[in-house]
């Protein structure tokens, strides 16, 4: 039955669904990939649409921006629709200097400055981590693709999901850095968490958009809507796997 945020029913919703958090862009990779596809959500306009890719039925809808709206839209899908995994599929500001615009990154796990996963079990600085079953299908689809690896370079290991996007703490994003953190966006912590919550899987594939500490080769908003051609395609592997 319908949620308060989504107007499907039971079984529109396909096991595994790719998220971007631009609604218009779950339409434009359901259109790219799903010739049958059929719009099964579009309340508050977060267009959600259902198909088959090579015979397998996969679902594409977009979160909104930030965790609050990605942690909602994750719940119902878990709880409400029977979905069993969901992929991120995003963009992503890069930090570790050996990241670049272009690039690919495979996030494993996810820190955070929101509260949102510190309530979940208090007193515990919770690891918000993704499905290692799915990490794996997605940089094994990459080592498989002889095309792909030699047009792009993939990074497996941490991000972090940001609550501000024009605020940063003086300095930490350099600390990041240092640490090894590959890159920054708004959804993927409470993602995973919501996942571990319900016994589900999740895992965010991200393109890198930008660098925040080296501004030469950031896209353009038009290349954000169509440079996700490669994450894309280790997204649908780790749906599917």
């Amino acid at each position: 039955m319908a949620t308060p945020h989504i107007n499907a029913e039971k079984g529109d919703f396909a096991p595994a669904v790719l998220m971007p958090g631009d609604p218009r862009r779950a339409q434009a990779i359901a259109e790219l990939l799903m010739p049958d596809a059929r719009l099964v959500n579009d309340v508050r306009g977060m267009l959600g649409f259902t198909g088959t890719v090579n015979g397998k039925p996969l679902s594409v809808m977009g979160s909104g921006m930030g965790q609050a709206s990605a942690t909602i839209y994750a719940t119902e899908l878990f709880e409400q629709f029977g979905v069993e995994r969901i992929i991120r599929v995003g963009t992503a500001g890069g930090i570790a200097p050996q990241v670049k615009v272009g690039d690919v990154i495979v996030a494993v796990g996810a820190h955070t400055d929101s509260a949102m996963n510190s309530l979940r079990i208090p007193g515990v600085h919770y690891s918000a981590v993704a499905s290692f079953n799915l990490a794996r299908a997605a940089v094994e689809a990459f080592e498989a693709n002889a095309e792909l690896s030699a047009a792009a370079k993939v990074h497996v290991g941490t991000i972090i999901s940001r609550d501000h996007f024009y605020f940063t703490p003086e300095g930490q994003t350099e600390r990041l850095a240092a640490y090894g953190t590959l890159g920054v966006e708004m959804e993927a912590a409470s993602l995973y968490a919501t996942a571990a919550q319900f016994g589900r899987e999740a895992l965010a594939v991200l393109t890198v958009s930008d660098h925040l500490l080296d501004h030469s080769g950031d896209m353009t908003a038009q290349e954000r809507q169509t440079r996700f051609q490669d994450a894309l395609a280790l997204a649908v592997a780790a749906a599917h796997c």
